[in-house]
């Protein structure tokens, strides 16, 4: 067994990973053998960022699947998913599987990447096919009325704020975390409270985090693994890291996207530091 990490977001993950346990991804069409449990990987870093994926699974025929999640398309991100399959395999040598799902604000199917002498050709996930609204529906009918959650139907939940949409996607994500409370079945409730709330983190800026962190903190479970310091320290880091950007002179909208913080918050900042520097 993978020893749990004491890190919250570890933790988190572990849990989360209990969705996919015993399941494979044949519900988005995606054709893998069963997933036997999460790994923690991290491999040597070759560049300043951190280098990551967001799951490593091991699956029933002792390969991996590499399983990303992206809101935009882009070659250099191609690029990074492939060195680090790569990476992956030079470790230990196992067959690597690579799954990315992209959400609803992907709307064509990307091509892979060929450079000729290599391919890297993920399978890939469009959210942007799936209702989200009719999905919704269906599980708020389903938990009402009593019935049992099916894995399909917990998958649905977890994956329901990324697939397309009516309303804005912190509201569905918010909504996807109020109808996992009223799941009956504790485990179940558990791993989609979890799971949905992780790969929020993929997604949503840490103002929204730290407001969806408000909608959860009363489950008793998710008190013990979200603890205040994830999202805080989160945020903290952003703001450090905008401060030293705006110092240095970089415009308020390129500090913004590239900290993931609002513009109206990095404005505040950069009065802040005018009115510090007087």
């Amino acid at each position: 067994m993978t020893k749990i990490s004491r890190n919250v977001n570890d933790i988190v993950l572990k849990l989360a990973s209990g969705a996919f346990r015993d399941t494979n991804l044949e519900l988005f069409g995606v054709k893998t053998p069963k997933i036997k449990e999460l790994i923690s990987v991290e491999l040597p870093v070759v560049e300043a960022s951190e280098s990551r994926a967001d799951f490593i699974f091991l699956l029933e025929d002792d390969s991996y699947l590499h399983f990303e999640f992206e809101t935009g398309y882009n070659v250099s991100s191609l690029i990074k998913a492939a060195i680090y399959n790569l990476r992956l395999y030079e470790r230990d040598g196992r067959q690597v599987r690579s799954v990315i799902i992209y959400t609803a604000d992907v709307k064509t199917r990307p091509k892979g990447l060929n450079i000729g002498s290599l391919e890297y050709s993920p399978d890939m996930i469009m959210m942007a096919d799936y209702d989200g609204d009719a999905v919704y529906r269906d599980l708020d009918a389903k938990i009402k009325g009593g019935q049992e959650l099916a894995d399909i139907d917990i998958l649905n939940l977890i994956f329901l704020p990324l697939m397309r949409h009516s309303i804005d996607r912190k509201e569905l994500t918010e909504k996807s975390i109020e109808l996992a409370q009223t799941i009956t079945d504790e485990r179940k409730r558990s791993i989609s409270l979890a799971a949905t709330y992780s790969f929020a983190t993929k997604y949503l800026d840490a103002a929204n985090l730290r407001k969806l962190k408000e909608v959860i903190r009363k489950m008793t479970l998710i008190e013990m693994v979200v603890e205040d310091v994830m999202v805080e320290r989160m945020y903290e880091n952003m703001v450090e890291t905008a401060k030293k950007f705006l110092s240095l002179g970089v415009g308020t909208e390129i500090v913004a996207k590239g900290t993931g913080l609002d513009e109206f918050a990095v404005r505040e900042l950069k009065e802040e530091l005018l009115v510090g520097s007087h």
